[in-house]
């Protein structure tokens, strides 16, 4: 017992000692800075933190205090928040998990850090709850609140950071979940408020616990190579370094490698491997300026010294300087042909543009004037603007919410013209109809066409930087659904949904009375489960769509949904779609006799363990959903998703589908694992382009049919001047016959491009 009570007594004591060693370690970082030193109430708020939190410990066994003062330390070190932030971090669960009230807070460290931590605790538990809807209003609320204090946010993702530090005690559904919710929402946030640094862990750290076998082979093949990038770099630099001396710079060349998730990026979006990537170095010249005043000058100059040594690449000159991003971000790019033939990217910034980009806003307010400085949120209001104005017209489907918020604050930017030629930014990829509804909702909606550049085009016409726009309106035009399908700003998709939502009330009513009087006709009772089965019939997701198109006349009740909803049999071959469509592996033989019996899909009841994993196997397969957007095969990373009516989908962990799903219904999301033994066999597509010769055609079929037995589906091939590109369908057990495949198929001579297309 005694030695119980020492072994007790042994633990708290080195909590204690790890406790105050990171609180000295967060004051030590704070008395570092250039902030006013108010000491006390971090202090006082640490304290009042450690004494409510005590005797509470996190899931990896460590107390729990050690996450508010880690998140602290992020706040004070990595972002250079001030005294308000870091006390509002160390409090930020306080709310939450203890007895405490927002009014106490108040009282005891005022109404400023009381505002923080209740913005914190609204969006406490990642920023989503149970159910659409409120995962909707609970962003809102993150929105709303930051763009009264922006503070709130830049905390949220500290806290954010800190957990995907220390994600591994988290159960599998967890992690995905909370990767899904970083990556979608967080990262790209970080990047827009110009925390570069941050963004990129993030991305990483999301990446590893997505795909955690992509991500150990690409930091291997990273290391593998960093001999090569290190030699390229020294011989790349060096009469860099001579030619700034000369010039009496004061100057320091960085090296930057590409993250693990932007090579990964890049591979899965242009189909390339480790080995094709070119861009994985680039260098940084970073310099103080003689005068501030003239930093960008001195960048101009560095980058005409640096075109007398190497060539530049005309296309590839970037201008950030004259026209910071949005976040901040200033710098001058260019791209180099180095002596060894490959083409090196070049970023020139001063010392403040390179805290800028790395720090984001933390930064602009080191260069404010006077040694001291306080947090100022005026470099957002823009944003915020945007944000509030989104807020007045919100989706309301959390997912389409979602998607309008990263459309809009999340896009890079171009500059047009008015005819007057006043400047406008824009994000990059929108239309000429963007621009309309960007000035004014009324000139959107009774918007024809436009002039670009004095030529006529149409709504649709993609925007590039330097246009000038001038647009034309009707007052006979009214808005058009087709219109959606190409806008791309979220205040133009926003405008438009509305503009048509209101409109289509009065025809979804009509609907949902011609499907009344339909149901009275045939003797019925409409329930939801007569609401669903028609929904599945139709291949309409939403009730709204289906009452639409009931309306419009597009769809029209009949003796089928009639057969159907009463449970009498079908004609032969009047539904061959229906429950097979979900299952893309299964092939029936020609045999007339052969019947493939359809298995129950599996439902998932009140005892189901969302902690462990299901497995999938060949008995069990025809149980789960498999849908058609990303097409999971095994060897994919994979995860499920319990639908509305508690099936289970399998999703490829990479899939676009998957990544709004984890975003946006986190507790639904469960982690699956292949158990397959190469009996079953799955689709998969295989592109090839190369150079046409005679036998191509017999070369490829020998190494697919030959060499590695796999079955040959379909195979076209087209050429034209010499050139040829074909689509090969095959049918293969897994994921490694694929790879093994187009790895061998690179080997033919003629070929030059091999990717699968999913």
């Amino acid at each position: 017992m005694d030695e119980q009570k020492l072994s007790e007594q042994e633990r708290e004591a080195a909590d204690d000692k790890m406790i105050n060693d990171a609180f000295q370690r967060l004051l030590n970082n704070y008395l570092a800075s250039r902030h006013r030193k108010k000491v006390e109430v971090i202090t006082k708020a640490f304290n009042f933190a450690r004494q409510a939190h005590k005797g509470v410990r996190r899931l990896s066994g460590e107390p729990y205090i050690m996450h508010p003062i880690a998140v602290a330390q992020i706040a004070c070190e990595e972002m250079g928040l001030g005294s308000t932030s870091i006390s509002a971090a160390l409090l930020h669960d306080v709310v939450e998990d203890t007895d405490y009230t927002v009014e106490d807070m108040e009282n005891i460290f005022g109404p400023k850090i009381a505002m923080i931590v209740d913005g914190l605790t609204k969006i406490s538990g990642g920023i989503f709850g149970d159910k659409a809807s409120a995962q909707a209003e609970n962003f809102k609320k993150l929105l709303l609140t930051m763009s009264s204090d922006i503070r709130v946010i830049l905390i949220k993702i500290c806290d954010r950071l800190h957990n995907m530090r220390t994600l591994e005690s988290q159960p599998a559904n967890k992690q995905y979940k909370i990767a899904g919710e970083t990556l979608y929402i967080y990262a790209p946030l970080a990047n827009r408020l110009g925390l570069n640094k941050i963004k990129t862990e993030l991305e990483d750290l999301s990446f590893r616990y997505d795909h955690p076998q992509e991500y150990a082979n690409i930091e291997k093949k990273l290391a593998d190579t960093e001999k090569q990038r290190d030699f390229l770099f020294k011989c790349f630099t060096d009469p860099i370094r001579t030619e700034l001396d000369q010039m009496g710079i004061k100057y320091s060349i960085k090296e930057r490698v590409k993250s693990p998730y932007s090579i990964w990026n890049k591979m899965q979006n242009k189909h390339i491997s480790f080995d094709e990537i070119y861009d994985i170095l680039a260098v940084r010249v970073i310099f103080e300026p003689n005068k501030r005043t003239e930093e960008i000058n001195e960048c101009f100059n560095i980058y005409v010294a640096l075109t007398k040594i190497y060539k530049s690449h005309p296309d590839r000159l970037r201008d950030w300087l004259n026209h910071p991003k949005a976040n901040g971000y200033q710098a001058l790019h260019c791209t180099l042909m180095s002596k060894q033939g490959r083409w090196i990217e070049v970023q020139i910034r001063s010392d403040r543009m390179d805290e800028v980009a790395e720090q984001g806003l933390a930064a602009h307010w080191k260069y404010k004037e006077g040694e001291e400085y306080s947090e100022d949120e005026s470099e957002l209001n823009d944003w915020l603007h945007t944000i509030r104005e989104i807020l007045d017209n919100p989706q309301p489907d959390a997912m389409d919410f979602l998607d309008s918020i990263k459309l809009n604050l999340f896009a890079s930017e171009i500059f047009v013209f008015t005819p007057k030629g006043e400047i406008k930014t824009m994000p990059a990829g929108c239309t000429a109809l963007d621009f309309a509804f960007s000035i004014h909702t009324d000139l959107g909606s009774h918007c024809i066409g436009a002039k670009v550049n004095h030529k006529l085009v149409p709504l649709s016409h993609k925007l590039n930087s330097g246009d000038q726009v001038e647009i034309l309106t009707s007052n006979s035009q009214h808005v058009q659904p087709s219109w959606i399908n190409f806008v791309t700003t979220a205040k133009a998709r926003t405008k438009i949904a509305s503009i048509l939502r209101h409109e289509n009330k009065e025809i979804e009513k009509k609907g949902e009375q011609v499907l009344n009087d339909w149901i009275k006709k045939e003797n019925l009772e409409l329930n939801s489960s007569i609401l669903d089965t028609l929904l599945d019939l139709h291949e309409i997701q939403k009730p709204e769509a289906f009452f639409l198109a009931l309306g419009n006349h597009t769809i029209i009740l009949g003796q089928e949904d009639s057969k159907i909803l009463k449970g009498k049999p079908q004609n032969e071959g009047n539904n061959s779609k229906g429950w097979r469509k979900f299952v893309p592996f299964l092939k029936t033989k020609n045999n007339t006799d052969t019947i493939v019996r359809k298995k129950e899909q599996f439902t998932v009841g009140k005892n189901f363990n969302k902690k462990k994993p299901i497995y999938i196997n060949e008995d069990n397969i025809e149980q789960f959903i498999t849908p058609s957007c990303c097409h999971a095969i095994p060897g994919d990373d994979i995860l499920g998703y319990i639908d509305n009516r508690n099936h289970i989908e399998i999703h490829k962990r990479s899939c676009h589908i998957a990544a709004k799903l984890k975003a946006s219904y986190g507790p639904r999301i469960i982690d699956a694992k292949w158990d397959m033994h190469r009996i079953l066999f799955f689709d998969a597509t295989i592109e090839i382009k190369g150079i046409d010769r005679t036998g191509m055609v017999l070369d490829v079929a020998q190494v697919i049919s030959n060499r590695f037995g796999v079955n040959i589906h379909q195979l076209n091939i087209n050429s034209d001047q010499g050139i040829f590109d074909g689509k090969i369908e095959l049918r293969v057990h897994d994921r490694k016959d694929v790879n093994i495949l187009i790895d061998n198929l690179k080997k033919i001579n003629g070929i030059q491009e091999v990717q699968q297309i999913e």
